[in-house]
C-alpha cells in the first residue's frame, strides 16, 4: 500500500528483456537494506518487488502481465521513475490509499500552463470513463492527484509547482503515456453496484 507521495527519483540504467518478461536496474538514492528483499516499492506507480540491489542500483523483475499494462514496454534507458517506499504503520497519509495495481495506461493528449501550474489532458479508452469524477483522486505515474475536469474520453488534472520539481511529470510531452490507477473506493463501489 501506497500514498502516492514521491519524494525519490530513480533513473533506469539497464533493461534487460527476456521473452516475456524484463528485468530493470534502477539508480536511485531511496536507501536499501538487504532485510528489505522481497519488499514491494512504486516504481511509477506500479508495485513491484526488490529482488536484488547493488550499492545504489535496485533491480526489478517484471512479468509480461505488468508490461502489458503498463507503460514499461516504452520505457528505456536513461527515463526518470517516481519511486515510493510502501507504508508502514503509523506513516503520514497525505496522498490517498494506492495499490500500486496500474488500471489502465493514458495518453497525454494536451499540456497547458496557467501561471507555473500545469494542466495535464489525458485521454482514456471509454470503457474506463465511469471511474472519472471530478475532485476524485487519482494515481497518475506513482503521484497522488486530483482530477479537475471529466472530458469525453478523458480527463484534467493540474500539477503545482512543487509536484512538478519533485516528480517526472515535469517530462511529460505531449503523445506520451502514463500509468493511472483509479481511486480504489470508488472502483470497489462502481463494482458492488453493477
Amino acid at each position: 500500500m501506497f500514498n502516492g507521495i514521491i519524494k525519490n527519483l530513480g533513473k533506469i540504467t539497464s533493461i534487460q528483456k527476456n521473452k516475456n518478461s524484463y528485468i530493470i536496474g534502477i539508480t536511485t538514492n531511496l536507501k536499501v537494506t538487504k532485510k528489505m528483499i522481497g519488499s514491494s516499492i512504486s516504481c511509477d506507480g506500479i508495485c513491484l518487488t526488490l529482488y536484488s540491489f547493488k550499492k545504489k542500483k535496485l533491480f526489478f523483475y517484471l512479468s509480461n502481465e505488468t508490461i502489458k499494462r503498463s507503460n514499461f514496454s516504452k520505457k528505456k534507458i536513461g527515463d526518470k521513475i517516481n519511486i515510493e517506499k510502501s507504508l508502514k504503520h503509523g506513516d503520514e497519509l497525505s496522498g490517498h490509499y494506492v495499490q500500486g495495481h496500474i488500471d489502465t495506461v493514458g495518453k497525454i493528449k494536451n499540456i497547458s500552463i496557467s501561471d507555473k501550474t500545469w494542466i495535464l489532458r489525458i485521454n482514456i479508452d471509454n470503457k474506463f470513463e465511469r471511474f472519472i469524477v471530478e475532485k476524485a483522486s487519482i494515481h497518475i505515474n506513482g503521484v497522488s492527484l486530483t482530477i479537475s475536469k471529466k472530458l469525453k474520453n478523458s480527463f484534467e488534472i493540474s500539477v503545482i509547482p512543487h509536484t512538478l520539481k519533485l516528480t517526472n511529470l515535469q517530462n511529460l510531452k505531449i503523445g506520451d503515456f502514463v500509468n493511472i490507477e483509479f481511486d480504489i473506493f470508488g472502483k470497489y463501489i462502481l463494482d458492488i453496484s453493477k
